[in-house]
């Protein structure tokens, strides 16, 4: 099963990429900012990666599993394994790429079940399509809307100061 989900996300793309960034690394805080985060329990951490405990929901229907978070910021990349629940083996990776006023923001899941022909459509169907997909498109949707948000808020300011200043 792959499944990839990809926003542009407008704006100075020098100043948001970090931004862009910061969220998607910043598991801890996606419950107060991504409303389909139930939870976020940090097991383990250092300055490269994090293993948590993910809590989700799927349009009511709870979805956990715990995953290893490792940070590449000078690629603009974070990976995460999953470590155990339904999905344990998913390859999961973020990338950001400068584009110009924008930032592209991938999510691209990868698994792949041991039992063929039933784990693989079951993957696809049921783990891809009705759930990976979803809560990933949630999830980048967000994080487009807040960076977005903060982003006309940051032009605003500086127009209004260069009208002050005038």
């Amino acid at each position: 099963m792959f499944t990839s989900n990809t926003v542009i996300i407008e704006g100075d793309a020098e100043h948001i990429h970090d931004h862009i960034y910061q969220l998607a690394a910043n598991i801890q805080d996606w419950p107060a900012l991504l409303p389909h985060y139930q939870f976020m329990h940090i097991i383990e951490q250092s300055e490269t990666h994090k293993v948590a405990d993910f809590g989700a929901s799927r349009d009511g229907f709870p979805c956990r599993w715990r995953a290893r978070q490792e940070l590449f910021p000078a690629e603009g990349r974070i990976t995460y394994k999953h470590i155990a629940g339904i999905t344990k083996g998913m390859a999961v990776e973020w990338r950001l790429i400068k584009q110009g006023d924008s930032v592209a923001v991938t999510i691209d899941h990868d698994l792949t079940y041991s039992f063929p022909v039933l784990g693989d459509l079951f993957a696809k169907y049921i783990v891809g399509d009705l759930f990976v997909h979803n809560i990933a498109g949630k999830t980048l949707e967000f994080i487009k809307d807040t960076v977005e948000q903060t982003e006309r808020e940051r032009v605003k300011a500086i127009a209004v100061a260069r009208m002050s200043s005038r």
